[in-house]
């Protein structure tokens, strides 16, 4: 069982006072921050694909048992993305600001592929890749279309391990819940389990579950303010030792099914997601 957090540069981090005076360069940080943790989860890569040479770098810094579990370009899971945060010869000719992967020409599509998992070869070779995280969008409902892009997903991606975190109660509803764990179990797809606040129509239930060699659980916490557009607002949530506490066995529970597991604390402001992880690996005697 690998324990880590969701991010090791997020502007409150670097403010909190988490990282020691000597720690001031993004070397220094990632060397510091693996020190600590042998798992973290890179969601820059959300928001554009990285350049090979910085993942090269992402590589070089950390120790050989040291794993990065790398969140999928916004474009390949259907969320709306930035014009300018594709490359300059992929962009399309319009006036919006945000497009979708049908506003793309199908060969430009193709390429925003290729070059995202071209770029997280540095990773594979050291063999420091976890998995790519595919966070899907809220409406992304279960449906035959979509379970067929999950399968193509993976395909795209083999032999590269991808792991499936959906956002829309339709894929737990009733006796959905079973069908959609059968569905990843017999694929071999990694079901991310998730923590969050409920009632929310991105509410998904913390079904607890492997669905492949790998486990995994990403926490993202119980902010009374998680429909805000502030990001910190909607992360900052700080676990207490009784919550964590309650978690621990349910936790031992899902390793005891699975190879290997992977716990990211995602509640992401200040220092929270670090002190939250520490905790954890204190109670679960992890990684």
């Amino acid at each position: 069982m690998r324990v880590g957090t969701a991010s090791w540069t997020d502007s409150t981090l670097l403010a909190s006072g988490w990282y020691p005076e000597t720690a001031k360069t993004p070397e220094e940080r990632l060397r510091y921050y693996a020190r600590k943790f042998s798992l973290v989860e890179v969601d820059a890569t959300y928001y554009a694909s990285p350049a090979e040479s910085t993942v090269a770098l992402w590589a070089a810094r950390t120790p050989k048992d040291f794993v990065f579990n790398i969140k999928a370009f916004s474009m390949l899971t259907g969320h709306p993305t930035k014009v300018s945060a594709l490359p300059k010869d992929l962009r399309p000719e319009t006036d919006k600001r945000n497009v979708y992967p049908d506003g793309l020409q199908p060969q430009a599509y193709e390429e925003v592929w290729t070059r995202f998992l071209a770029a997280l070869d540095p990773l594979v070779e050291a063999g420091k890749l976890g998995m790519l995280l595919f966070q899907f969008p809220p409406w992304f409902t279960i449906r035959r279309d979509n379970k067929q892009y999950l399968l193509e997903v993976a395909k795209r991606c083999a032999p590269l391990r991808v792991g499936i975190e959906l956002r829309h109660e339709s894929w737990f509803k009733g006796d959905n819940a079973a069908e959609t764990l059968d569905f990843l179990r017999e694929h071999k797809l990694p079901y991310v389990c998730v923590d969050m606040p409920q009632g929310h129509k991105n509410s998904v239930p913390p079904v607890l579950a492997a669905t492949a060699d790998l486990a995994a659980v990403r926490f993202h916490g119980h902010s009374d303010k998680w429909t805000s557009k502030d990001i910190h607002e909607k992360f900052g949530y700080l676990y207490s030792p009784r919550e964590l506490k309650d978690w621990a066995p349910k936790l031992r529970e899902l390793a005891g099914e699975a190879e290997q597991t992977h716990v990211l604390m995602n509640n992401c402001y200040s220092d929270y997601a670090q002190r939250n992880a520490s905790q954890l690996i204190d109670l679960l005697g992890a990684k």
